[in-house]
Parts: structure tokens; C-alpha cells; sequence
């Protein structure tokens, strides 16, 4: 592991870690200025713990035997100075395989039985059923037993063709499966489905989150982790072969699952060594090298900049022996260079811009209630300074004017009153659209559809048909927030206009998370529905697997609307409130201060000094919301490389 790359996850823990910081002193203030309340706690509380637990998930994504567990073992785990995940020739990653540390659970490897592919449960469900996974300790002082126990993850077993067929993993039109065959007419199939590993390593427990997946036809059989798995990943590490270059397999991993739904793909052509060549000038090689790189950005449509050549066999030998010559010859140091300059940066900004959309506007609000107290208080100050040495008569004049004011006020007040109840009548309305009930009603009329189909056009048919009906009302909740939206700019339009209200604006909607995620999966379904070997041959299993991959898929995105939704429902109207509140504090004082001043001119400096004191109260609250919003929305700093 490069120090480069250690420092970078390490600058990128301090900084999640100030954001934590901001926020909890922004629930203090709110604390010791009384303005918080059970919801806003929780609010606070959860963003604390989601920040607490984000990952950075990095896919390494290939055709079999490219060279991807290799690669991690190179960057990530030759401190251990051995081969601690198993390499070797053929196919060594047989399931999907999760790498990551959990605090709360002992060093260990989770391993999810083949069998439960008879099943209808989702992986992402079946992690929540820890009886259902054998569970193996990682003794991480005997480097025998971490190697014996690494094995376990590509063990296979062997099953009759029939069995194998039934749980989708045989598919007699398939070519790519023939080495899977025994000679008395068995398969080796992969003994488990899915593999976690829970390793205390330093990047690991600053948490990032390594996603090792089997080749196209593995990928191919385990729907969720196409449809899910691999686009809710921060970034993609795709590798090919030196020698090959892009095949058309490679490429269609690459099209199928990669291009259109990873953020942040880079291409990392492996075994670079195989061009290395004592009777080839070196300059020679590198022309070699360089063609590859080109040729590779062209057909994958990536900056060349995202394209790096490595032998990670090397890499890993480097660093067990110490060899810095060798080391530096693998290329491993540019991927790690990437990873740390780019990669964790562009995950510092995502996670930037969650927080500033969940808090950033109530933190904006705090500020502009400061600084509206602020303006009261210096406005009320410059009138009654006015007032000193005039007549009751000046005084009873001023009085009229501030109780007419806070009559128009009140007017005012009770016509938002009416428009806050219809936007919450519609915003009852909006999230029963988006009630879970109404979803699996859907989703149940589907599968007694799906159910009744035999054939695979009917299937087809099925599962296209239900996306048509997942996008139509998606487009109806779109609709109708935006509705709402627009009821909610007109309030603060009004109060702005009529009492001279700072112009706020609502915190947005952003559902643009969750209609893109859907529009990705209408187009996984299309290109699933549109490929030939689906249309042509009898996969029921791997259509119904697709199917159920694809509900549970649905299921998450109209989850996350409906998270999103709720949240900005309970936000849409704080400012205004806030505003609202803080008008009436400031115009029920004024009228209060004005009718002692008019009783009796005596309290006219005693409430000038009191204001004063008012007044440095509010410019010391104003610095402490100034900082807390200034943490969170300043860009990341640059993390500070040191020397080697």
C-alpha cells in the first residue's frame, strides 16, 4: 500500500471527521439558543451515524482470469507479505466477494451457501439472516491459517447437470461453460453465492469497501449484483489482459454492466510483464505498451488518462522483497496515484454535497434568522435613538404605525395558515403515492403475472410491462411534488413581497437520485429484453432471478423517493417558519417597548442598553453559525503529500 495512497484515505477520515464535528456543534447551538426540537434532533442524530458509516466502494470488475484479485492483493494486502487472497491460474473469484471492517464483529469470513439460489431472497435480505451463512474466525496471527481459510471463498463442488440447470448456473447453449463439465457428465459449480470479509486493515477501517466479482457468465447469474451492487459502487477498477487487449467478452462486461452505471471507471490493463523483453530496447516496450493504452481508451471510450498498464504479480513481489526498481516497473504506483487524487476526492465532494443538501439550508437558516434578530435589533435601536428628548405625541404616533404593522402581519399569518394546510394535505397525498402498500400491490398484480407466463416472451413481457407501470407512477410523483413545490415558492414570493422578508428558498426536491437509478434499471431491462439469448432460449431461472433482482431494485428506489420526500416535506416550510416565528418575537417586542416608552420615558435608556447587549449576544451567535457553515460547505482542502 502506497504512502500516498494511505495518506489520502487517512486526510479523507479527518475531514469526514471535522464534518461529524460541525454538525454536532451545530446541534449545541441549537441547544443553547432553545431552537431544537425532537425531529430535528433525530435528523442531526441520523447524518451523524450515516457519516459515521459511509463507505467508499471500489468494484474490480473483469472476464475471468485478468488478474483482479491480484491487483487488490497489490494494493491493499501486501503489508501481510504473502498472497493473502488466493491467486492462481483460472478462475479463483467463484462468488461475489465483499472486503471491509466492522468494528462490531470479530475478524471473519461470511460465506452464503449455493443452495439458497433455490430461493427468492435477495442477497441484500439474506445479510440480514445471519443463520443463513457459514461463518469462518480469521486467527490474524498465523498467516498459514489467514491463507487456509482465504481458500475457502473459491471452493467449488460437484453437482449433476440437472442440479446445477435448476439453480441457473448451467445453461446448455452457453460454450463458456464446457471446462465446468466432468467426464462422467457432473459440474463444478461454486460453493457459495456470496462471500463477506471482515478484515481489520487501515483503509479498510477508514471504510472502504472492496467489491471482487466473478467473470460475465457469474455476473450473468446473479442479477442483484449487476443491478445493484456494482452501480452503487463509487468507482470501477475494469481489467483486461496485456497480451489480448479488449476482447468482445470485455466488452460485454463492459457495456452491459460498467459503462452507463459506475460514476468513475478506470480501465487497468494487467500483466504488462509479458511484454517485458531483455532482447527489446525498453523504449521499444513502451511503444508496445503505449499502442495497448490507445487502443483500449478508444474502444471503451475512456480519457486516456483513465487507462493504466500494471503487473500486479510483479507489484505484489515488489513489496514483499522491498524492491523498488521492480516496483516502480509494475505501475502499480499510477493506479494508487489515481485512486488517491482522484477517486477519494470526488467521493470527499459526493458526501460534501449529501450533507449541505440535508442541513445545509437549515444551517443557512439559523444564520438568516441571526442576522434577521441582528437587523431587528439595530432597526429598533436607530428608532428609539430618535425617540430621545420628543414628545408623547411623536411616541403615540410611532405606536399606531407598529400596532398597524403587526395587524397587516397577522392577516398575513393566518392566509399562510390556509396555504400551509393544503400543502400538507398534498404533501399526505404525495407520500400515500408512495406508500410501500400501494408498490407491492403493484408488484404482486406482476408476479402473479411473471407466475403465470411459460414461456420466455411471456416472461419478457412481464417483466417490461411492470417497469412501464413502475415508470408511469414515478412520473405521476414527479409531477405532483412539483405541484407542491410550487405552492411552497409562492408563500415565501408572498411574505417577501408584502413584510420585507429576506427572499429565502425552499431546500430543493431531489429526486433526481432516484429517477436516475430507475432510469438505469429501465435500460438494464431493455437491454436485457432486447438480447438475443434471452429472447431465443428457455432461461426461465435466469429471467425469474432477473425478475426478482429487478423488484427488489424497484423496491430501493422507491424507498429512496420516499425517503427524500418526507425529508424535504418536513424541511420545505422551516425557513419561512423560522421567519415567520422570529417576526413575531421582534414586532410583539417593538410594540411592547414603544407602548412602556409612551407610559413612561424613563425606560427609553434602559431599553437602548439592553438592545446593546442584545446586540453582542446575536454577532457572537453569528460567529459560531458563520464557522459551522462555512465547514461544511467549503470545498476539501487538498490532502498535504508528504515526502517518502
Amino acid at each position: 500500500m502506497s504512502a500516498q495512497l494511505e495518506q489520502q484515505v487517512g486526510h479523507f477520515r479527518q475531514w469526514r471527521d471535522g464534518i461529524i464535528a460541525a454538525i454536532d456543534a451545530y446541534q449545541s447551538w441549537l441547544d443553547s439558543t432553545g431552537e431544537v426540537d425532537a425531529q430535528l434532533s433525530l435528523r442531526l442524530f441520523d447524518l451523524v451515524e450515516s457519516l459515521k458509516k459511509d463507505r467508499l466502494v471500489l468494484a474490480f470488475v473483469a472476464e475471468f482470469s485478468r488478474g483482479k484479485t491480484e491487483l487488490i492483493n497489490a494494493l491493499f494486502f501486501s503489508d501481510f507479505r504473502q498472497r493473502l487472497l488466493p491467486s492462481d491460474v483460472g478462475r479463483t473469484t467463484m462468488c461475489p466477494t465483499e472486503i471491509y471492517y466492522d468494528p462490531e464483529e470479530a475478524p471473519c469470513i461470511r460465506l452464503l451457501p449455493i443452495e439458497t439460489r433455490y430461493r427468492e431472497e435477495s442477497i441484500a435480505a439474506l445479510k440480514r439472516q445471519p443463520v443463513e451463512w457459514s461463518r469462518i474466525r480469521l486467527n490474524l496471527d498465523s498467516h498459514q491459517e489467514m491463507q487456509e481459510a482465504m481458500r475457502t471463498v473459491a471452493q467449488k463442488k460437484t453437482v449433476p447437470m440437472s442440479e446445477a440447470r435448476a439453480m441457473g448456473l448451467w445453461d446448455d447453449n452457453d460454450p463458456g461453460l464446457k471446462d465446468m463439465v466432468n467426464p462422467d457428465g457432473t459440474v463444478d459449480i461454486p460453493a457459495w453465492r456470496h462471500a463477506l470479509i471482515n478484515y481489520p486493515h487501515p483503509l479498510l477501517k477508514s471504510g472502504l469497501v472492496i467489491l471482487d466479482t466473478p467473470g460475465l457468465n457469474a455476473l450473468g447469474t446473479e442479477p442483484e449484483l449487476t443491478l445493484s451492487m456494482i452501480p452503487n459502487a463509487h468507482a470501477a477498477l475494469f481489467l483486461l489482459a496485456m497480451d489480448t487487449g479488449v476482447t468482445k467478452s470485455d466488452l460485454d462486461i463492459w457495456h452491459k454492466y460498467i459503462q452507463k452505471f459506475v460514476p468513475h471507471r478506470l480501465a487497468v490493463l494487467n500483466k504488462v510483464d509479458i511484454l517485458w523483453d531483455d532482447l527489446k530496447p525498453w523504449e521499444q516496450i513502451q511503444l508496445s505498451v503505449q499502442h495497448q493504452l490507445n487502443d483500449t481508451a478508444r474502444l471503451l471510450e475512456l480519457p486516456l488518462g483513465n487507462v493504466l498498464a500494471v503487473s500486479a504479480q510483479k507489484a505484489l513481489l515488489a513489496r514483499v522483497r522491498g524492491d523498488e526498481a521492480l516496483l516502480r516497473k509494475s505501475g502499480i504506483q499510477a493506479v494508487e496515484a489515481m485512486l488517491a487524487e482522484h477517486i477519494i476526492p470526488a467521493k470527499q465532494e459526493i458526501l460534501r454535497a449529501s450533507v449541505l443538501k440535508e442541513i445545509g439550508a437549515m444551517v443557512e437558516t439559523s444564520g438568516k434568522s441571526v442576522h434577521s434578530q441582528l437587523a431587528a435589533v439595530r432597526h429598533e435601536l436607530k428608532e428609539l435613538a430618535s425617540l430621545t428628548g420628543k414628545n408623547r405625541a411623536v411616541i403615540k404616533k410611532l405606536l399606531d404605525k407598529v400596532q398597524a404593522d403587526k395587524m397587516l402581519y397577522e392577516q398575513t399569518v393566518k392566509s399562510f395558515n390556509v396555504t400551509r394546510g393544503v400543502i400538507t394535505q398534498q404533501g399526505r397525498a404525495l407520500m400515500a403515492s408512495l406508500d410501500r402498500d400501494r408498490l407491492d400491490e403493484m408488484l404482486a398484480k406482476s408476479r402473479a403475472a411473471i407466475e403465470g407466463s411459460w414461456t420466455t416472451g411471456g416472461l419478457l413481457r412481464s417483466m417490461q410491462s411492470l417497469f412501464g407501470q413502475a415508470t408511469q407512477q414515478f412520473e405521476r410523483i414527479h409531477h405532483h411534488a412539483g405541484q407542491i413545490k410550487g405552492l411552497v415558492d409562492a408563500a415565501y414570493r408572498r411574505f417577501h413581497e408584502q413584510h420585507g422578508f429576506e427572499l429565502l428558498f425552499p431546500p430543493p426536491l431531489g429526486l433526481e437520485r432516484a429517477k436516475q437509478g430507475l432510469q438505469n434499471l429501465a435500460q438494464q431491462t431493455a437491454e436485457f429484453c432486447d438480447d438475443p439469448l434471452n429472447v431465443m432460449t428457455e432461461k426461465h431461472f435466469l429471467i425469474r432471478k432477473f425478475y426478482a433482482g429487478l423488484v427488489a431494485s424497484a423496491q430501493q428506489v422507491f424507498a429512496q423517493a420516499r425517503a427524500e420526500s418526507e425529508s424535504w416535506l418536513r424541511a420545505s416550510l422551516s425557513p419561512l417558519i423560522r421567519q415567520i416565528q422570529d417576526y413575531k418575537v421582534q414586532i410583539d417586542q417593538r410594540v411592547a417597548t414603544v407602548k412602556q416608552i409612551h407610559d413612561n420615558t424613563d425606560t427609553l435608556e434602559e431599553r437602548i442598553n439592553e438592545l446593546l447587549r442584545e446586540q453582542e449576544r446575536l454577532l457572537g451567535q453569528s460567529e459560531v453559525i458563520e464557522g459551522i457553515r462555512s465547514k461544511i460547505s467549503a470545498p476539501p482542502p487538498a490532502c498535504p503529500v508528504k515526502a517518502a
